[in-house]
Formats: structure tokens, C-alpha cells, sequence
């Protein structure tokens, strides 16, 4: 029992890191979107659900055995996992190209390639998610085989414990440590040689302690396991199905709730899963130390009180997340309303979850394997139908009292057992769950949401984002999940307007990637060409006329057409060419995921659609040296012509690139280049009385790239696999490269 809980330790914080990276590498190679996103974390699911089903089946056949057989497969089967670590980068990439190329009659279109990605993504990762899944059953069976009485009766608990332990682990050390100091694939490799190694010392180590278990082990005890099932008296099958899809629908809901309070990098959605984690594990914990003790309540099924319990903490979210709670700003607040809304919740779950496996199973791994396979299948229709339908139809507010009533509905059922001894108790417990649902309704209703603050915002939801247009005038904003993407600002027009004057030959289509106001994409239109847009977001484009009056009667336009995709993808599947291309990432630079729009791999992509002499734009509105200093590498590593300018009100960079050089041209010489309309609407907020001045705010601020450079001289060339605008907690703990005054920080002066 040692020997496994150590294994599952390692095993849990393996496959954390492995669920991170896989995402990570999915959505590089198929597209930042949702669908992608959802195609990832269900394939992962299933195989789980698939292989602790199909192999518990199997091992429970073998239990009467000598243990060394489900000990050698359970080896092999960390040894297939471990194979992930050089199969799964190779085999997506593969994919990729596939699919780019149209091999096999793949078409481009949205449909048909989401249904060719998913396909090729459950090839890619089904067989080592079903390997992690088949490690429960095979762990359960062997500990059955070697022990008796409550320690196989209750085994799955404490595999259970050792696995939340080690996820927890594996979501920290990948996030905070990990990813930094090693990128993606060195990651990979890490978790893949730690799965190796728990496989061979599962084969070679187990070989000397298995023989003196097999000498002196007890005859296995028959499984003694009370009817269970869907309609049975405990109804295991449908609380677990229910805590699954409820807990894992939540997850989602959660992440639109906090990102306001914990920002968008990538270390706010790693507090949120540890926060999880952490909280799930303490929960299981305190069952095996109940069940230790021989508590009553560790051994018998979670009843109505309980469930109705986790229906009224599930909403204990909305008093966390209400903007009104007098809780410090920044990231440290936003860590204490995470743990206050979800903390309960999940400590209740993590007790419930392996006290509802253990009951159905009795240390069987056969029914252990369908237990959990069935949470998982929760698990994998929670998320969907939380960012699909939930989330767009009703919010967040709904959506998480939606999915209280239906484990209030699992709690009313659990009184259907005492039916058979008359109706006095379930008659008189009735009113726990209807006391629950006036608790909850009472504080769905007593709180407020992020937006509630915010006075007379437009608010649109859709399964990406929630999406907030709000103030007045040249007060105008955009919020995304809370978070501020741009404001009107004459910044967004010369991100058009500078690109398409330095071109030699008059333009004929132009791409913005990133929607947002819509003020590049209508900048782009008054020079009388295409104007083609991307946006992540569905809602973004929506609020267009929010922001410019004109803008619903520009997009009926011919020469308009805004698609809603990522826009790495939109290039991969697009054949057209560009005079310009325009790229203004989502602020902050450091959010997660945003590394795929500034990586040299992205540029790469990029430059295959630009026309002859064709510029492209590239923001960075803020940075420390050693980020800036790996965009302007990875920049300059696509394109051997770069100049780089301060924008119009001091903040942030232009930067040109091309394949061709851009000759040092005067502002008058730009201006006279421009038509009479861009003139106007580049002129539309100053602050210049002319388009010659304007422009000349801008080039007399150019930045030679080498300088730049030189602030980080030993920065890499940010890339995919390393992406330093993300991960930056070590670096800026322990260089204080970015701190501003550092002695070590060269100022910035403007080219004269």
C-alpha cells in the first residue's frame, strides 16, 4: 500500500503536467478556440473513463491470481505513458501539416475541420489518456490480491489521495517552476521520465516485495457490494455522474468569475486549479482519516444532507466573486475570494467523490473502474455544456445556481431508500433540500456580478468570453472577461494608417487580426481596400456600433468581412495574400496564450501571406527588457527588415517588418500618400492639425532593433515551445530584470 501511494503521487503529478502541455501544444498547432480547447480536455476525459472501465473489467477477472501479473501490466502501462513524452509533439505536429496540406480530402471549412482535428487529436492522445485511466483498476486489483479487510475494501480512497496529491504538485511545479525553466517539451520530458522510471521500478523493484506477499497473503475476500447503481438503492451511479458534470461545469464558470480579480496570466488560472486541488485533497484526506478511525460517517453513502450541502456551497461562488465584498485588489485579493467561493465546495466534494467509489466498489476493481468512469463521463459533459449552453444562454449567475438544483435533485433522491421502511423519514428530511434551495436561490439573488459595477454596460456572453462595452464619448471601453482590451485612441488608427503609407505600391487587402473596437479594421477601410478582420471572440464584433456610430454599415460593405477564428489558424487556413497584415494582441502581454500571436513560429506563418514589399504591423503595448528583447528576436528572426517606433501617446511599439527593406521616408512624403478620407479619419482625434504632423510624432520616436536587443543581449528569440512573455514569476523574482530603476535597465533614446 506504500510502495502504490507513492506511485500515484508521481502518477497524478505526471499527468496534470502532461493534461497542461498537451493543451498547450493542441492549441499552437489547431487553433486557440474553444471547440479546440473542449476537443482537448474531452478526449483526455474519455480515455480516462474508457480505461478505468475496460481495464477494471479485466483486472477484476485476475484478482484470484498471484498479484504479479497486474503488477507487470500496471508497469507496462506506466511505460506507455511515458512513450507520450516523444509521441504526442510529433504526432501533433504531423497532424498539422496534414491537414494544412488537405491530406485525405480535408477541407478547410470550420465544420469539417474541427471534426478532421478532433479526429486526429483523440489518435494523438486516446491511448496514453486510456494508459492513465487503466492505472486505477490495476493499482486496486494488485492491492486486493495482497491485503484484506478494510485496506482493500476502501482502496480506491487512497489511490484517490495520492493522485489529487500529486496533480497538485504537477499543476504548481508546471506552472510556477517548470514551463520557465525548460519550455514545453522539456516539461514533457520531465513527466515522461518520471512515468519510465515508475514503470520500470513497478516491473524490476516489485518483482522482491510481491514474492513475500504472495507466500503469506490471505485468500482474496469476495467483493461484498450492496446493490448500486442508477436506480438502485444508494443510486452511487447518478451522484457520481451528478458530482462530476456539477464540479467540472463549475470549474468553467469559476474561471469567467475570478479572472476579473486574478487577471489573465497563466499563474491566475493555475491558483484556481490548485485552489481545487488543494481543497479536494484535504477533503479526501479527512475521509481516509474518518475511515481510519472507524467513523461511522466514513463508511456509509453520503445522504441528503450532504449533497444538499454541496449545492449550497456550489453558489457560495457568487458571494466570493461579488464585487461589493470589501477585499484587497490585485492578485493576493483575488487568491482570497478563489479559496473562500470554491474552497468548501471542493473539500466537500474531494470526501464525497472517493467515499461514493469506495461504497459502489468494496475494493472491486471492476466496479471500481465503472465508478469512476462514470464521474469522468460527468467530467467530460459538465465543461461542455457550461461553456456551450449554460454560460451564453443565462451567465454566470444562473448557470451556477442551474447546476446547485441538480445536485439538490440528487439529494432528494438519496431519501428514496428510506421509502421502503414508511414515509415518516423521508417526510420529515424533506426539508433539507428545500431548505437548501431557498439558500441558494436567496444568494443567487442577494448578489451582484463583476458587470453589476459597472454603470450602464452592454454586456454579450458566448462560450469564449463575457464581454463588457461600457463608458461614454472617447471614455469608452472594452472588457473581456473583465479585463480591459483598448479604449478609443488614435493609437489604433495609426496602426493602419503608418504600415499602409510606407508601402511602395498602392495596397489592395489589408488584415487586422484582433477585432477589438474595431477602430484599425474602420482606419483600414478609408483608404478604399479590403479590409478583412479576425476576432477570437463572437460578442466583440457585435458591439462595433457601440463604439463607432458607422460601424453595423461599414461591415455590410463588399470590400468588409470580419471572421471569427484565431487568427494563427485563420492564416493556416486562409490562401490569401496581404498587402499589410495588422497584429494587436489582448492586453496584457503576459496573458496566457499570448505568446502564439508574438512567437517566431506565428511570424513564420504570417510572412507566408504577405504580397511582395507587404509590411507587417505588430503592437507590443508594454514590456520588460528581457520580454521585449525576445519579441524583437523572434521579429527579426522572420524578417530581416525591421523598424520600430513609440506610438503617438508615449506607450507602446510599433513595429514594421518586412522582407523587403522600408526606407526611411519623411512624414510629408507618407501623408501625401494617403487618400483624402484616410486623412480624415486618422485626423478624427488628433492630437496633430495634419496628417503630416501626425505622422512625424511617430517617426521622430524610432527605435534602432539592436537596442532593444541589447537591454536582454542573452534572450532567446521567443518561440512556441519557450514562450518568456508567460512565464516570468522566477525570472522576475530572482533577476528583478523589469523593475523599474534597475541599474541594469538601459533607457530607452529615441533615434534623432
Amino acid at each position: 500500500m506504500p510502495s502504490f501511494f507513492a506511485f500515484f503521487v508521481v502518477s497524478g503529478f505526471c499527468g496534470l503536467v502532461y493534461e497542461v502541455v498537451w493543451l498547450r501544444l493542441a492549441m499552437a498547432r489547431f487553433g486557440v478556440t474553444t471547440p479546440t480547447v473542449s476537443i482537448v480536455l474531452s478526449v483526455f476525459m474519455a480515455g480516462l473513463a474508457l480505461g478505468s472501465w475496460s481495464v477494471g473489467r479485466l483486472a477484476a477477472r485476475v484478482t484470484g491470481d498471484r498479484p504479479r501479473t497486474l503488477v507487470r501490466w500496471y508497469g507496462m502501462t506506466e511505460l506507455l505513458i511515458a512513450s507520450s513524452g516523444a509521441v504526442v509533439p510529433v504526432a501533433l505536429a504531423y497532424g498539422q501539416r496534414l491537414l494544412a496540406l488537405g491530406g485525405g480530402g480535408v477541407g478547410w471549412g470550420s465544420g469539417t475541420y474541427y471534426v478532421a482535428s478532433a479526429a486526429w487529436i483523440c489518435v494523438a492522445l486516446l491511448p496514453f489518456c486510456v494508459g492513465m485511466g487503466a492505472t486505477f483498476p490495476l493499482a486496486m486489483g494488485a492491492i486486493r490480491s495482497l491485503v484484506s479487510g478494510r485496506q482493500a475494501r476502501y482502496s480506491f480512497g487512497h489511490l484517490y489521495l495520492a493522485n489529487v496529491m500529486g496533480a497538485t504538485g504537477g499543476t504548481l511545479a508546471s506552472a510556477f517552476v517548470l514551463i520557465e525553466l525548460l519550455g514545453f517539451r522539456g516539461t514533457l520530458a520531465v513527466a515522461a521520465g518520471l512515468n519510465a522510471l515508475l514503470g520500470t521500478l513497478a516491473l524490476v523493484v516489485s518483482r522482491h516485495w510481491i514474492r513475500g506477499h504472495e507466500e503469506s497473503a490471505p485468500p482474496v475476500e469476495p467483493a461484498v457490494v450492496p446493490a448500486a447503481g442508477w436506480h438502485s438503492s444508494e443510486g452511487a451511479g447518478a451522484a457520481l455522474f451528478s458530482t462530476g458534470f456539477a464540479s467540472m461545469a463549475m470549474e468553467v464558470i469559476w474561471t469567467r468569475q475570478f479572472t476579473p480579480y486574478l487577471g489573465t496570466v497563466v499563474y491566475s488560472f493555475a491558483l484556481i486549479l490548485a485552489t481545487y486541488l488543494v481543497a479536494t485533497f484535504a477533503g479526501s484526506r479527512l475521509y481516509r482519516l474518518r475511515l481510519r478511525s472507524a467513523a461511522p460517517i466514513a463508511t456509509r453513502p453520503p445522504g441528503v444532507a450532504v449533497f444538499s450541502a454541496l449545492g449550497v456551497l456550489g453558489v457560495s461562488s457568487l458571494l466570493a466573486a461579488d464585487f461589493r465584498l470589501p477585499l484587497p485588489g490585485g492578485m493576493g485579493g483575488g487568491l482570497i475570494r478563489v479559496v473562500l467561493g470554491i474552497g468548501p465546495f471542493c473539500a466537500l466534494l474531494g470526501f464525497v467523490t472517493p467515499l461514493l467509489v469506495d461504497r459502489w466498489s468494496r475494493g472491486d476493481p471492476g466496479r471500481a473502474g465503472l465508478a469512476y468512469a462514470t464521474n469522468t463521463v460527468g467530467c467530460i459533459l459538465g465543461p461542455l455544456a457550461a461553456g456551450f449552453l449554460l454560460l451564453p444562454a443565462v451567465g454566470e449567475r444562473w448557470a451556477v445556481l442551474a447546476l446547485a438544483l441538480l445536485l439538490f435533485l440528487v439529494a432528494a433522491l438519496r431519501l428514496r431508500p428510506s421509502l421502503q421502511t414508511g414515509v415518516t423519514r423521508p417526510l420529515r428530511l424533506l426539508w433539507i433540500p428545500g431548505v437548501a434551495v431557498v439558500v441558494a436561490v436567496a444568494i443567487t439573488l442577494a448578489t451582484a456580478d463583476f458587470d453589476q459595477g459597472i454603470p450602464n454596460a452592454v454586456v454579450r456572453r458566448d462560450a469564449t468570453a463575457t464581454v463588457i462595452a461600457c463608458g461614454e464619448g472617447m471614455g469608452k471601453q472594452l472588457l473581456v472577461n473583465g479585463i480591459g482590451m483598448t479604449t478609443l485612441t488614435p493609437v489604433t488608427k495609426m496602426m493602419a494608417h503608418l504600415p499602409l503609407a510606407f508601402l511602395r505600391t498602392p495596397a489592395r487587402r489589408a488584415l487586422t487580426i484582433c477585432f477589438g473596437m474595431g477602430t484599425t479594421f474602420r482606419s483600414v477601410l478609408s483608404w478604399g481596400i479590403e479590409s478583412r478582420g479576425v476576432e477570437l471572440v463572437p460578442s466583440v464584433p457585435l458591439l462595433f456600433g457601440y463604439f463607432h456610430p458607422d460601424g453595423p454599415q461599414l461591415l455590410k460593405l463588399p470590400n468588409a468581412k470580419v471572421s471569427i477564428d484565431d487568427g494563427r489558424r485563420y492564416l493556416e487556413r486562409s490562401g490569401e495574400a496581404y498587402d499589410v497584415i495588422i497584429i494587436d494582441p489582448p492586453p496584457p502581454p503576459e496573458a496566457a496564450g499570448s505568446s502564439l500571436l508574438y512567437s517566431r513560429e506565428f511570424y513564420e506563418a504570417v510572412r507566408k501571406h504577405l504580397r511582395p514589399g507587404g509590411i507587417v504591423q505588430q503592437w507590443l503595448p508594454w514590456g520588460g527588457p528581457t520580454m521585449v528583447a525576445a519579441f524583437a528576436q523572434a521579429l527579426r528572426a522572420s524578417f530581416p527588415y525591421v523598424r520600430v517606433f513609440r506610438s503617438l501617446e508615449g506607450w507602446g511599439f510599433h513595429f514594421l517588418a518586412s522582407a523587403e527593406p522600408i526606407p526611411a521616408t519623411s512624414a510629408r512624403e507618407l501623408a501625401g500618400r494617403m487618400p483624402p478620407a484616410a486623412v480624415r479619419d486618422m485626423l478624427e482625434w488628433g492630437p496633430a492639425a495634419t496628417a503630416a504632423a501626425q505622422i512625424d510624432l511617430v517617426l521622430a520616436q524610432e527605435f534602432p532593433l539592436a537596442d532593444l536587443i541589447s537591454r536582454a543581449p542573452t534572450t532567446a528569440a521567443l518561440d512556441d515551445d519557450r514562450p518568456i512573455n508567460e512565464y516570468f514569476l522566477m525570472r522576475r523574482t530572482f533577476r528583478r530584470m523589469n523593475r523599474p530603476g534597475n541599474p541594469l535597465v538601459k533607457p530607452l533614446v529615441p533615434r534623432s
